[in-house]
């Protein structure tokens, strides 16, 4: 018996008239995403609370009817969730290992998301300059190397939208050289779901020049 996080009072607040979908999803991720290896035996307990609610709490980040990449989307965290929340806003899921891809294009179908498509890819062979509006990532890697791989997929003007933990300051100070080279203005920290969650989702977030050589 899988011993399952029961459905935060918050979510209903964060997701509206979509929870229904964001219910079968948690369902899903429940029941297959250990078997699966998309989630640690630890996480079920708390996979509101840590995962879903955390990634869609920052919903609100993202412009209407922009597009958006999410990097190593893994079990669909953010991407899916994301893409539940924010049904005007188009989402490429760029994630390299097959079995995730699998898994996503499941729940595309599952969820009849028509705003998401799966892409299997690593970010550095995603052709470049492919100018999305914002690019995302959740758990990837430090700002030092993911700021390479996520601020070329940017339009000039776009902006990277990375859900960072309690170190984000150490990482942002160890990736000066990056964003420096990446012309990432307005770089800055914020903190979305104070008052709502119990932990709130803390976010890199910064506005993309051209990168210089």
């Amino acid at each position: 018996m899988i011993d399952v996080e029961a459905e935060p009072q918050a979510a209903e607040d964060v997701f509206g008239d979509r929870i229904d979908l964001a219910r079968v999803f948690a369902k899903q991720l429940a029941e297959h995403g250990e078997q699966r290896g998309l989630i640690g035996p630890l996480e079920p307990p708390r996979l509101w609370s840590r995962h879903i609610l955390n990634s869609a709490i920052v919903a609100g980040a993202f412009d209407a009817q922009s597009r958006v990449a999410d990097i190593g989307s893994g079990a669909g965290l953010p991407g899916i969730v994301l893409a539940i929340a924010r049904p005007d806003v188009s989402w490429i899921l760029i994630e390299p290992m097959e079995r995730r891809v699998a898994w996503l294009d499941e729940q595309v179908g599952l969820l009849g998301l028509d705003n998401v498509e799966v892409v299997r890819a690593r970010a550095e062979d995603y052709p470049a300059k492919a100018g999305f509006d914002a690019v995302t990532a959740r758990a990837v890697s430090a700002l030092r190397t993911l700021i390479p791989l996520t601020a070329p997929l940017v339009a000039p003007g776009g902006q990277l939208i990375l859900m960072k933990g309690a170190s984000v300051q150490a990482e942002i100070d160890a990736a000066d050289k990056q964003i420096r080279r990446f012309r990432i203005s307005e770089a800055r920290v914020e903190s979305w779901g104070d008052g709502v969650l119990d932990q709130p989702t803390t976010l890199f977030r910064g506005t993309v020049g051209s990168a210089t050589r």
